[in-house]
């Protein structure tokens, strides 16, 4: 009796990829059954493992005789077959032939492998449709106990269940998809897959909603198989996404095995025949819809896609900004890896101000989490950008002199300003800190780069609540970037910080926000309505200042300072001291007060001016950033990173601080946590902590520099 139907039947053998596009779409296009999982994962497997793992092998033995015996006679040609394999990342010949015999013996080894659970089941005379927490310990059990007890959990190509069923090698993601295989193949069909960034659980049950933990995450031996994904302190974490993951059906599932596909074979290098694999493959699942959910699986799309570009298909930074939207509108903007795919991709074409946003944005996702032990690749993503990537971009911008360049941009220092705000953030109410010198050296030697005219520019603001906690109007204003539309309103509490130009309708290379809401919240002060109606064009004399050009007007009298809201900005070119109210910073507001309180003759008069002012600026995007920040340990900053000379001592004291406060065995988020201000002078400084925990504290680590 064969495993499978004759229309699967007769598309074997498989001898080149459109083959295995063929195989693919017909499971996908089966409308009376779902697409089988275990025959797809060991197609895929055995292709992978031909072309990358055995072509090591035999170069590295200097035969084509691979030490794994168990794989020799699975490709066409046994050995013939491995020797074709040298080499496959040079020509299309090389794709090994894929017979229906083989994956049929394959499939029936996964089959007996479930068959002690097929016989309990059989003597329970179960007849629920729905899989129980037992049934899927106990599919769990049967693989984990299986696998070979050695440390190869951190290597490639061990993520389908070829690597399974030939070797008994599994990696993380390989033994959640084989419980998740195993269970269709005993019929339980609610039994899928959720993924996270870097780890991988089960829902199961009529509803969907339940979960158990099935494999292991990270270098520890222990696991959690069996316990369920509790809504926790951890579950709260960036390895759970707190709550956000994605739920896979049958279709996605398909979409998980090609994206887990490994075209590697060293560190840098990768067969192409793999790579074109599984490229056509995504874009078949595109083109079905079956990755509008998945935000990973869309970057890495568009990371093959800038590999390779395939003719007529969408660009690769169409497919990262897809990927950003798919992670805003599905998952409430929790997803860090969408941004800092678009930001690397940016950083390679050396648009570097889209850079700088992109790892501003994912620094505004990464803050909504509280860091732990189990956040080391997330860590080591951001450690990367921070020590690596921004220090080589300031080190390219400074070796000449332009106007262009990122050094001369308010906003690219606006948004350096939001990266750490987010780490920071990210370290608040934690259980171990997370910036150490290591991380303050390349933040000082990057705030020097800017000078204090432009830094001066940005208006800084501190958040006096969570930024959970933000109005909606914040929501649907950072959920807007990047072509999200409105359905983005739900989540409230995300990249609330993003930077608001006063000309909010003025985007930041195609990702600025679609009005400042977060700034017209606030009645317009009296004073400075006076202010504006008395002295009119003479506010715009500042401002234009500030941006480094000429004078287009005659006075040089400085605008008087009204009562204490708003932020006090230093300008150096004019040495003048204007205060900047929260709701006049565009000119749209400004022009519509000088409407209602002179009528239009002075609105014309002011009119020449404005158009010397844009005629003398290379693009007519404003200069003056807004920036709301969320940490304590960067509000303690916003003093030193105005003035003219950079206390760099006191600003590496401040990023190093210990900001953990523990009371009652309960750690603190920031909120309730008052860390000073009060570092200044030449001596370094000093963290305050609010009143009544001052007995908890942690002592400040010893640092040398």
């Amino acid at each position: 009796m064969t495993e499978f139907c004759d229309d699967v039947i007769k598309l074997f053998p498989l001898r080149a990829i459109p083959d295995v596009i063929k195989l693919f779409r017909q499971q996908l296009n089966n409308r009376e059954e779902e697409p089988d999982l275990t025959l797809l994962s060991i197609v895929t497997g055995l292709i992978e493992h031909s072309l990358t793992t055995k072509v090591l092998e035999s170069t590295g033995a200097g035969s084509s005789t691979s030490h794994n015996n168990n794989n020799n006679n699975h490709v066409d040609g046994g050995k013939g077959g491995t020797a074709a394999a040298v080499g496959g990342d040079t020509a299309g010949g090389n794709f090994p032939v894929i017979r229906y015999d083989t994956v049929e013996a394959l499939y029936k080894r996964f089959k007996s492998v479930l068959a002690p659970i097929e016989k309990l089941l059989v003597k329970t005379t179960t007849d629920s449709k729905f899989a129980s927490r037992e049934i899927i310990k106990k599919v769990s059990d049967i693989i984990w106990n299986s696998l070979l007890r050695s440390s190869y959990k951190d290597r490639a190509h061990l993520q389908s269940l070829y690597s399974y069923l030939c070797g008994n090698k599994l990696d993380c993601f390989g033994v959640a998809f084989a419980v998740v295989a195993g269970c269709q193949m005993l019929g339980y069909r609610d039994v899928h897959l959720a993924i996270s960034e870097d780890h991988v659980w089960v829902v199961f049950g009529k509803t969907g909603d339940e979960t158990i933990e099935v494999t292991w995450h990270g270098k520890g031996a222990e696991d959690k198989r069996g316990q369920s994904v509790a809504p926790g302190i951890e579950s709260q974490t960036w390895l759970y996404v707190a709550g956000h993951p994605v739920v896979c059906n049958r279709y996605m599932e398909v979409a998980a095995i090609v994206s887990a596909i490994n075209p590697s074979l060293t560190a840098t290098s990768a067969c192409l025949e793999v790579a074109d694999l599984q490229q056509q493959l995504l874009w078949l699942l595109y083109d079905m819809g079956h990755l509008r959910k998945y935000p990973m699986a869309l970057g890495c799309l568009g990371e093959l896609e800038e590999v390779e570009p395939t003719g007529g298909r969408k660009s690769c930074e169409e497919l990262y900004n897809e990927s950003v939207r798919s992670a805003q509108t599905y998952y409430r903007n929790h997803h860090v890896y969408p941004y800092t795919y678009q930001g690397g991709y940016y950083y390679r074409k050396n648009m570097y101000r889209e850079a700088f946003a992109s790892w501003a944005d994912s620094s505004d996702v990464i803050r909504l989490y509280n860091y732990s032990r189990d956040d080391e690749e997330i860590y080591k993503e951001f450690l990367d950008i921070a020590n690596e990537l921004i220090p080589q971009v300031m080190k390219l911008e400074s070796s000449g002199h332009s106007a262009k360049s990122i050094l001369r941009d308010a906003s690219c220092f606006a948004n350096l300003l939001r990266f750490y705000d987010g780490i920071c953030k990210w370290e608040e109410g934690s259980q171990t800190p997370i910036l150490h010198i290591g991380w303050a050296k390349p933040l000082v030697a990057t705030i020097a780069k800017f000078d204090h005219d432009i830094r001066s520019q940005v208006i800084i603001k501190c958040a006096d609540q969570e930024p959970q906690a933000q109005h909606p109007a914040h929501g649907q204003e950072n959920g807007s970037k990047n072509g999200a539309d409105d359905s983005l309103h739900h989540h409230n509490n995300n990249n609330n910080n993003n930077i608001v130009k006063a000309d909010a309708n003025v985007t930041n290379g195609g990702r600025g926000a679609n009005g400042s809401s977060g700034v017209k919240g606030n009645p317009l002060p009296k004073s400075l309505e006076a202010l504006v109606g008395k002295c009119g064009e003479k506010l715009l004399n500042p401002e234009f200042l500030l941006q480094g050009g000429g004078q287009p007007f005659t006075t040089e009298e400085s605008a008087p300072s009204s009562d204490g809201e708003g932020t006090t900005v230093s300008s150096v070119a004019a040495d003048t001291t204007t205060e900047v109210k929260p709701a006049s910073n565009g000119k749209r507001e400004e022009g519509a007060i000088k409407k209602q309180q002179e009528g239009e003759e002075p609105e014309k008069a002011v009119k020449p001016e404005k158009q010397r002012e844009k005629a003398q600026e290379p693009d007519a995007e404003p200069k003056r950033p807004i920036i709301v920040l969320y940490s304590q340990k960067m509000k303690g900053l916003k003093d030193l990173l105005l003035t003219e000379k950079l206390n760099t001592n006191a600003i590496s004291l401040q990023i190093t601080a210990q900001s953990q406060v523990q009371v009652g065995g309960k750690k603190l988020r920031g909120s309730q946590v008052s860390l000073g201000g009060s570092i200044g002078g030449t001596t370094g400084g000093t963290v305050t902590v609010g009143d009544g925990i001052e007995g908890n504290t942690r002592p400040k680590r010893a640092r040398r520099e």
